[in-house]
């Protein structure tokens, strides 16, 4: 999106921000979330430092629920006709956008909302939530704000003084924080949150817990990676599990990254063990064999519930009048399962010699291979460089599938170089590393659990 100039509200000088005043889910599926985050038309003067959403008029449009709503900040001071010339080209792009079969009453009756935070509190009442949870969050955030302004020295008196109402909630509106104003280019305010976010991680039950689990998961992943240098086989990995069957975060995190070798001669090895042993020893291992039991179970009825959730999407995307534009609006969707089940729908199209459908099926392929050479590398990278932890850059790892292949690892190491050689942006460069540190451990596992199959 291209910059607009714009006049800082404090101290009237110009500004350049990424101005968007149309937010339509029919168009734009990331809609909802980039105006709730906080993060759309904000503004941070380089002059008097001033920072918040500039005021501007907005449309907002939800086909799903009904609903087209406007909004024009009353500090323009604008008359109602001309609010329309402003309105009026964004409704109808709206109707434009959307064929004719889904043209609703509702879109000839928009909603009008006297302020910005009306705005956000009928989009969200609109997915179910009431005013009392819209209370809570609110006194969050102003618990974050009192929290950011802290000196070093009474953060953690504060934060123990706090301490119940810092839950996991709480942590995702931190999150959520600090990629908008990283999305904003305020750097300030992610240094900010980042020292905040540390000091919960130190100083809060539940951070202290969330590191704990970050620790257990590193610890457990540098085990297995361990094993793998000398070679995975059943054996060993039974050993691994053993030594750390009093974790179950370790236990989680290894059969995750080995769900492949996890299988019925694994389970008979572990089984012929417990035979072989007494007292104990035997009721020791029994236990961790029920334990990898439910795992192994709730990590197949995860890949379950996605493979269901692909069929659904594959099935939309298949029914849409554009397949093409369905499938790229589909993108952040699309993961490995995604990916197995237009293979297997493809293999059953040509055995079933279906060209109608196989030919649908191409379209969505030629989509999805244009993307994993372009776009959606850059799209996986930039949202690892918006995420803390190292277990949410894994997820997006998995959920990736595909595109992490060697195409993926060259682009990345080639912007480490452009921005590395450019030598003015030296956080920009060590978060990059970090992140191509975690791609080059997430293929070496991948690589190890396919051996192990």
């Amino acid at each position: 999106m291209a910059k607009t100039s714009v006049p800082c509200p404090n101290c009237r000088q110009p500004v350049l921000i990424d101005l968007k005043r149309l937010f339509d889910i029919n168009t734009d599926p990331q809609a909802k979330e980039t105006l709730l985050s906080g993060g759309a038309n904000a503004i941070h003067c380089p002059n008097c430092h001033f920072q918040g959403v500039y005021p501007t008029p907005i449309v907002y449009h939800d086909p799903d629920k009904e609903l087209l709503l406007t909004y024009f900040p009353a500090e323009l001071h604008t008359p109602i006709t001309e609010q329309e010339k402003t309105i009026g080209p964004l409704i109808k792009k709206v109707m434009d956008d959307l064929p004719p079969e889904k043209r609703k009453a509702y879109l000839f009756k928009p909603q009008t909302m006297l302020t910005y935070q009306r705005l956000l509190e009928t989009i969200l009442e609109a997915d179910g939530i009431t005013p009392e949870m819209m209370k809570a969050q609110q006194e969050k955030l102003l618990l974050m704000q009192e929290l950011v302004n802290l000196s070093a020295e009474s953060l953690p008196e504060r934060i123990a003084q706090n301490d119940e109402k810092i839950d996991e909630e709480f942590f995702v509106l931190l999150q959520r924080l600090a990629q908008a104003s990283a999305a904003s280019g305020d750097q300030q305010s992610v240094h900010a949150l980042s020292h905040l976010q540390q000091a919960l991680l130190e100083h809060s039950t539940i951070g202290k817990a969330a590191a704990l689990e970050a620790a257990e998961t590193r610890a457990a992943m540098n085990e297995l990676t361990e094993l793998s240098k000398t070679g995975i086989t059943r054996d060993n990995l039974l050993d691994l599990l053993i030594k750390n069957a009093d974790s179950e975060v370790r236990l989680t995190t290894i059969a995750s990254m080995a769900r492949g070798g996890l299988d019925y001669t694994f389970f008979q090895t572990l089984t012929d063990r417990i035979d072989q042993t007494t007292g104990e020893e035997k009721s020791h291992l029994g236990s961790l064999r029920e334990k990898l039991l439910t795992i192994v179970e709730a990590i197949d009825k995860a890949v379950q519930a996605q493979l269901e959730e692909s069929q659904k999407l594959l099935k939309d995307i298949l029914a849409a009048d554009d397949i093409e534009q369905a499938t790229e609006e589909a993108l952040p969707m699309i993961n490995q399962a995604f990916t197995e089940v237009l293979n297997n729908e493809v293999t059953n199209a040509q055995e079933a010699n279906d060209t109608d459908k196989l030919t649908k099926l191409v379209k969505i392929v030629s989509v999805l291979r244009a993307a994993s050479s372009s776009g959606a590398v850059l799209q996986v990278i930039e949202h690892m460089l918006g995420l803390e932890t190292a277990e949410e850059r894994q997820k997006v790892l998995e959920d990736a599938g595909e595109v992490i292949n060697d195409d993926f690892t060259q682009t990345l190491t080639s912007l480490i170089s452009q921005v590395e050689s450019q030598g003015d942006q030296p956080d920009l460069v060590e978060k990059l590393k970090e992140v191509n540190r975690e791609v080059l451990r997430f293929t070496m596992r991948r690589n190890l659990n396919n051996g192990a199959k």
